[in-house]
């Protein structure tokens, strides 16, 4: 019997919980996402509603909260839209990472209650930084880095570092590729 692989997968090409590579697994927090996201949905459809109402009243003070109350809708709708399509992405750089076999592991010290020891992360992000700096437009290196951030604790810049990889990424499917 085989020993398990560092990224939880028995065999070669195997996701872990034990989904092939082939066969597509939903993301554990998708169905969460998506409850979320059809409740927002709902309040949205609320808030434009309300807001239609008021312009409709024709009260000149009525149209502007009106017109200021289905602004928020459609900021609603974009900042969703926007984070889909960085969940969308991420996922598809984690899927070639995978297929290279350079996804990365978290396999840095825990303390008894989970917290990553800090000192590891430290040293472990100083490589991903240095990575970054060595190749500035490479996606892998960011996505690298968003994960050293992440496991610091800087949350802020680890969201940063992926919507960096993440347009790289993109940029990167755009442009064609050139044959030697």
């Amino acid at each position: 019997m085989s020993e398990p692989r560092p990224d939880g997968g028995d065999h070669p090409g195997e996701r872990p919980g034990g989904s092939a590579a082939s066969g597509r697994k939903l993301p554990k927090g998708l169905p969460g996402a998506l409850a979320v996201t059809a409740l927002l949905v709902l309040y949205v459809w609320q808030i434009a509603g309300r807001g239609v109402s008021m312009v409709g009243t024709g009260e000149p003070v009525l149209i502007a909260i009106g017109l200021g109350v289905l602004i928020i809708p459609l900021l609603v709708i974009g900042l969703i839209a926007r984070e889909y399509w960085l969940a969308v992405t991420v996922q598809r750089m984690a899927d070639t990472l995978f297929t290279e076999g350079n996804l990365p592991v978290d396999d840095l010290p825990r303390s008894p209650g989970g917290r990553i020891d800090r000192a590891a992360a430290d040293e472990a992000f100083e490589p991903r930084r240095a990575a970054v700096e060595a190749e500035p437009d490479d996606w892998r290196a960011w996505y690298h880095l968003a994960f050293a951030y992440d496991a610091a604790g800087d949350r802020r810049r680890a969201r940063e570092a992926l919507r960096k990889a993440a347009a790289l990424s993109r940029s990167a499917r755009r442009r064609p590729t050139r044959s030697p």
